[in-house]
């Protein structure tokens, strides 16, 4: 059996983080804005359907140059007014079109970004209290938001809170000031504290850190670090993202150098290391790069087989469909995916001009609707079955030999991904998946053109 240390090397390829499927690089069937419009309609005629609002806030007042969303970045606050303009407009667009959103109950609101308390609470309150007065709440509905500790105040987590939020997802990346250094993020410790501690007096149920392995100049003393002293806070959920290097998409990237990175290896001890920490500290490993104490929802979920995995990551509620509104916002129903324009400007023109602002999306055959089952299986369940036996025995060699590894156990029926596996797992999704040529798993051949971050 090979040490991971050979793994790694053999292993550690371009591969997709599979938060949809197909992947975004491989939509092509594109959707104009009535099909999708008519994919939402289709969807939500059932009367027993749901649905979820994702709202993308764009602006930040700095540039952190790990950050690979998309991203504006001003200090100026009065965009941040005029653009809740927008949302509500585009929100407006959607009632209109498909009236049914108005009668079935959203299962949960949840605000992304950038920084979505950019929004003081004034444009907080005017942008959302409208929008819930419309809506029809699940009885187990929920509200959440992504906050920047640095630009986050009492007053805005009180605003939200009497609006029904609660849950918050706060960025802390590392803790480290020679880490925050260089990836243009000073923030210190009583900051994050503050802000974990405001939100759990407030009242709101769940409270989760962002934390981010692989960055330059991240040491397994730095990381111990970092986990010690978020353990210490014990939030309810820890997400614990790999470091995607993807500078051909954003150059910012480049403000560090690649002597800088810890890779392969060196990389993967940072996750394992945090990992046998958090373990310690009581939490439990929920999916991939995610944590969760054992009396939080996402634990539970995964308990019972309802772990779900969408564009914001890991989720204990999925929903017939889910719009994303706001600039490069992504939603998808069964059938389809779509997403809003990238540039701000084109944005504001399209929903000005009474537009559905879509730039892409994909329309799915049924062949990927079964592929997208079975990837989503693997990524919740670490297990999935065999579609038909023209599948088995297109994957079994490939399989075979990650099972003669000690990655993954295969039966006639399916697989199942073992602990040694669980690194490795976006390469046993490729497998499943027929837009990735079988020889991009592992680096038994070269490596094709640019399109995803690594695996490890």
């Amino acid at each position: 059996m090979k040490s991971l240390s050979d793994l790694i090397a053999k292993y550690d390829v371009q591969a997709p983080r599979y938060t949809s499927y197909p992947t975004v690089p491989h939509w092509k069937d594109s959707p104009t804005s009535d099909q999708w419009i008519a994919f939402v309609q289709k969807t939500l005629e059932a009367k027993n359907s749901n649905w979820s609002i994702y709202m993308h806030i764009p602006f930040c007042e700095s540039l952190c140059t790990f950050c690979g969303c998309n991203t504006s970045i001003t200090k100026n606050k009065k965009l941040g007014t005029d653009y809740v303009e927008l949302l509500e407009k585009e929100a407006l667009l959607y009632f209109d079109k498909v009236p049914q959103l108005l009668e079935r109950p959203v299962e949960n609101l949840h605000l992304g970004g950038g920084t979505p308390t950019f929004l003081s609470p004034a444009d907080l309150e005017r942008l959302l209290l409208p929008l819930l007065a419309k809506i029809k709440k699940s009885p187990h509905f929920e509200a959440s938001i992504e906050v920047d500790p640095r630009r986050t105040t009492k007053e805005q987590l009180q605003t939200l809170r009497k609006m029904g939020f609660n849950r918050v997802s706060l960025g802390v990346q590392d803790l480290d000031a020679n880490v925050q250094r260089l990836i243009n993020r000073h923030q210190t410790f009583e900051q994050t504290e503050r802000i974990t501690t405001i939100a759990r007096d407030l009242g709101y149920v769940s409270v989760n850190w962002d934390l981010i392995y692989g960055l330059p100049q991240q040491t397994l003393a730095s990381i111990d670090e970092t986990v010690r002293l978020t353990i210490q806070e014990m939030p309810d959920r820890i997400a614990l993202y790999s470091f995607a290097l993807v500078p051909w998409i954003k150059p910012q990237q480049r403000l560090f150098t690649d002597e800088d990175l810890p890779a392969g290896e060196a990389k993967r001890k940072l996750y394992e290391r945090a990992r046998e920490k958090l373990l310690e500290g009581g939490y439990l490993e929920v999916g991939m790069d995610h944590f969760a104490l054992p009396t939080d929802a996402l634990h539970t979920s995964q308990k019972e087989g309802r772990l779900h995995r969408n564009f914001m990551g890991y989720t204990d509620q999925r929903t017939d469909v889910m719009l994303g509104w706001g600039v490069s916002a992504i939603s998808e129903s069964p059938d389809c995916f779509h997403q809003n324009e990238k540039v701000l400007a084109q944005y504001q023109r399209q929903v000005l001009a009474n537009e559905i602002p879509t730039l892409r999306g994909h329309v799915l055959t049924a062949e990927e609707g079964i592929t997208r089952k079975q990837i989503l299986e693997l990524m919740t369940q670490w297990k999935t079955d065999f579609l038909d036996e023209k599948q088995k025995d297109q994957s079994k060699d490939l399989l075979a030999e990650m099972a003669s590894e000690g990655l993954l156990e295969m039966t006639d029926k399916g697989i199942q991904v073992l602990e040694a596996g669980k690194p490795f797992l976006r390469n046993i999704c490729m497998v499943f998946d027929p837009n990735i040529p079988q020889t991009s798993i592992s680096k038994t051949s070269s490596e094709k053109a640019r399109m995803f971050s690594r695996s490890i």
